[in-house]
Order: C-alpha cells, then structure tokens, then sequence
C-alpha cells in the first residue's frame, strides 16, 4: 500500500495542500507578451487542460493557440511524428493557412459531426494514447466528473488539452488547470483569466493579428 501511494504523489496528476508534491508540467509560450504575463509559467500548460469559454465560434479563439501549436510541432523529438487532433470544429481547419502559419496539415486529425458523448469519448481516447501533442475540442455540455477525466488524460498522455465551449457554462465548476472567457470585435479580443492555477487573474485586450 505504501508503494502505491508513493507512486501516487509522485505522480504529475496529485496535489498536496503542503506542497511536497505539486503538478509538473511545461509552459509553451503564447507569443503574446500580454498573455504570457498573466499565465502561469508564462504560457499555456503541457500537458494540461484549459478550458476556453467563448461568445461565440470564429471570434479569434483559434489564433490564440497556433503558434503554441507550430512550437510543439517544431521541438517534437519522438521517434513517430504526433498528431493534433481537433474534434468535432465547426468549421473545417483551412489548409493553406494553416501551413502558412508553420503548421503541417499531414500532422491533424480531424473528426467533424460527433456528438457530445462521441466528442469527450474520442477527447479523453486520444489525450491519454501518447500519439497526439495537442487535442482540441469543441463542446457544449459535459460533466463535472467527464472534465476531471480529461484533465487526468491530459497529464497521462503528455498532451495539451484545449476544450472550446460556451461563454454560458462559466457558472460551471472547472477542474481545468486553466479556463478563460473570451469576447470581442473586429478590432480586439477580451481575453479573461477566470481561474489560473498560480497565474494572475485579470483581463487582457489584444490587437487582432
């Protein structure tokens, strides 16, 4: 019993109040200094979940993550190149930008028109399988417990995890590492620290790229 709860605290995934043990992960820059600031590490999570809450889809959330996205693909040192799976999107990734922007369209897996239970199903499969370096996710309503597993497959699979859903769930109690809540206009984006494990909360306004 001993053994197992050695291996328990030694873990990426556990936490103690005294902080003997506390989660282990990699920061990867934004690569937006106003962001990065405010983030814990200086940028987003890995592995880790973070929950992204937005008004609505197409409004910038995207932008925030691609060059996160183009340095994971670029500092990759594993024998099998890994896959960045986005699931169930509501639009289709656009190719040509997205190699424009560093990003090959070879190394995504998409999977469109999933339902809910299909979406966090096949979220938590490809989190937790190693063969992905980030997960993104589109969807609206999940439970409690289905985010804490998540969460969990993030950290076993060394993934970064990113759920897109609405500015509705806010009231919605989170397990993520980090949730934010997005709003804007053609011209800036409100992006909003709403829990930050030793980040700063707050409110950042960015100039569209």
């Amino acid at each position: 019993m001993v053994a197992s709860l050695d291996t328990l605290f030694s873990s990426a995934v556990l936490w103690r109040a005294k902080g003997a043990v506390r989660v282990s992960s990699t920061c990867i820059p934004s690569e937006y200094a106003l962001l990065d600031e405010r983030l814990p590490g200086g940028g987003w999570p890995c592995p880790g979940l973070v929950e992204v809450l937005h008004a609505c889809a197409g409004i910038g959330e995207l932008s925030l993550f691609i060059p996160a996205l183009k340095r994971l693909i670029a500092s990759e040192q594993t024998p099998v190149a890994r896959s960045i799976a986005w699931l169930n999107p509501p639009y289709l990734p656009y190719a040509p930008a997205l190699a424009e922007r560093g990003i090959d369209p070879a190394r995504l897996l998409v999977s469109r028109t999933l339902t809910p239970t299909q979406t966090l199903w096949a979220a938590e499969q490809a989190l937790r399988s190693g063969a992905c370096l980030a997960v993104l996710a589109w969807i609206e309503n999940a439970s409690l417990h289905s985010l804490r597993r998540l969460k969990l497959a993030a950290h076993a699979g060394g993934c970064l995890g990113v759920l897109f859903r609405s500015l509705s769930q806010r009231t919605q109690a989170s397990p993520a590492t980090l949730r934010l809540a997005l709003w804007g206009d053609d011209a800036r984006l409100a992006i909003e620290i709403v829990k930050a494990q030793g980040g700063k909360a707050g409110i950042v306004m960015l100039d569209r790229r």
